[in-house]
């Protein structure tokens, strides 16, 4: 008997591993704590881009705790066919965030909702094919749009520095500029004298800082957080029925793409770092527990649900690999969204406090794109000009936001959002490029052809009189070539 019990617990993979209740609440907690920044930021983003009233900003930020709390349940816990069971921490998606806002503009949330779920649904289905078609969301594709996601996103934080109301007296002024820039040194000053918890916890620190900063010169105000029920169940649609527009639909698809290969990216990394198994099967149930996430967390007042690449990088460095580690955070998540009062709280945070820690938190958005298209080879072939071509078009919305205003307005919705600009024409030229390449020109573009504008200091050292370089090659004094892997020995 004992020794089948040790036989058994040889085979538990480390996800399945069960820790005392104090070491998962702790460490739990530890998780929620590590992605609540991010959590609250989208529905804040989404509300104040909406017009919403601060109490229903603060409805919004408790639906997505609760949405996000559930969706971590059924990834990590599973029921059949739905759930990777890994230690997976889901929220709401920052990929859709600049899409949404483009459709608030012109339809409203109740038009966010309609694409959310109609896009999940979509998204839902192809699950099962999605595998086949991920050849074409290479590095250089999911690079391109989250690089394009933070820039698209930056003049948010910078409306946010200004005071978030445009129409406000005191938008632009000194006083929101300055608290703002305060939030900014905090943010930084953390990250860098802080402990690893306390830098990764730098966002979220410094808003709660910057908002006690704010409440002692008199630039918020706390006199509405009490009015309301402390604890209250998420309303169905408090923000009305949801709204299907093709258009914005079309929009949503893209994100749920977008978001379909992160999640894929995450379940197979945190696969890797548990040290178990994922197959497709099991990618396909993670894929799916995403897509039913985000089709009811619109009831509730709630958008896309994604796995949390933060929390993934938590379970490399602490080591803690059990899923039920990372539900018991799904169940403090829950609680929290039962409790309108810590949305009312989030909602009174001054929109210039979030303007400094939004500057660096889309900027990490950014630089994480930027991470991923390093890994590109841009060795004679065409990425170089799929790059540009894909970021520059994915600005235009972003320079110009009246750029497609004479187009129809289905065309306005899909390509006044920066990052379904992007993403279409990166799609579209990766396919032309790299997969199309019937036709394609013998002749080198000037973008194949150009060098990389660097030299090493080994090229430098080997240098001797009368020694040139002319187009990356090393020639001698009398115009021979030296190669330069035996520059040295000339």
């Amino acid at each position: 008997m004992a020794a089948a019990s040790e036989e058994n617990t040889a085979r538990l993979s480390p996800e399945d591993e069960k820790l005392s209740l104090g070491a998962n609440l702790a460490y739990g907690l530890q998780h929620v704590l590590t992605m609540y920044g991010g959590i609250v930021a989208v529905p804040l983003i989404i509300g104040q881009a909406s017009g919403l009233t601060p109490a229903d900003v603060g409805l919004l930020v408790t639906a997505s705790l609760f949405a996000g709390g559930l969706a971590t349940m059924l990834q990590t816990i599973g029921i059949p066919f739905f759930g990777s069971r890994l230690p997976l921490v889901q929220g709401v998606s920052f990929s859709g965030v600049a899409t949404m806002i483009a459709i608030t503009g012109h339809g409203g949330i109740q038009t966010v909702l309609g694409a959310v779920i109609a896009a999940s649904f979509i998204g839902l289905l192809i699950t099962p094919v999605f595998s086949r078609i991920t050849r074409f969301f290479p590095p250089i594709v999911t690079g391109i749009v989250i690089t394009t996601i933070g820039l698209t996103l930056m003049p948010v934080a910078a409306s946010w520095a200004m005071g978030g109301n445009r129409n406000a007296p005191d938008f632009g002024s000194q006083a929101n500029i300055l608290l703002a820039a305060v939030t900014l040194m905090i943010v930084l000053l953390l990250s860098k004298l802080g402990s690893s918890a306390i830098s990764r916890l730098s966002i979220l620190l410094a808003i709660v800082i910057g908002t006690g900063i704010a409440y002692a010169v008199g630039l918020t105000d706390f006199s509405r957080v009490m009015n309301g029920p402390f604890v209250a169940l998420p309303q169905i649609f408090h923000f009305g029925y949801p709204v299907f527009d093709m258009a914005a639909i079309i929009s949503m698809c893209i994100v749920i793409m977008v978001t379909l290969v992160e999640t894929s990216a995450d379940i197979l990394a945190v696969g890797e770092i548990v040290g178990t198994k994922v197959d497709a099967r099991r990618l396909g149930n993670g894929l799916r527990a995403d897509m039913l996430s985000s089709i009811l967390a619109p009831v509730v007042g709630s958008f896309t649900q994604s796995a949390f690449a933060q929390n993934v990088g938590l379970v490399a460095v602490t080591g803690i690999k059990s899923r039920f580690v990372v539900a018991t955070g799904g169940l403090f998540l829950v609680a929290l969204g039962l409790l309108p009062i810590v949305g009312r709280i989030v909602a009174a945070v001054p929109s210039s406090v979030l303007g400094g820690a939004g500057l660096v938190l889309f900027g990490t958005v950014a630089a994480s794109g930027i991470r991923t298209l390093a890994k590109v080879d841009y060795e004679n072939n065409m990425n170089l000009i799929i790059v540009a071509t894909s970021i520059g078009f994915g600005m235009i919305p972003i320079a110009s936001p009246g750029f497609y205003e004479h187009f129809p307005a289905w065309v306005v919705t899909i390509f006044h959002s920066g990052i379904s600009s992007a993403a279409l024409m990166a799609i579209t030229l990766n396919l032309l490029f790299n997969h199309l390449t019937t036709g394609n020109s013998d002749q080198q573009s000037v973008f194949v052809a150009g060098t990389e504008r660097l030299i090493r200091y080994q090229d430098i050292a080997s240098l001797h009189d009368g020694d040139y370089f002319l187009n990356g090659r090393l020639y001698d004094a009398k115009g021979a070539e030296v190669p330069l892997i035996s520059a040295e020995a000339h």
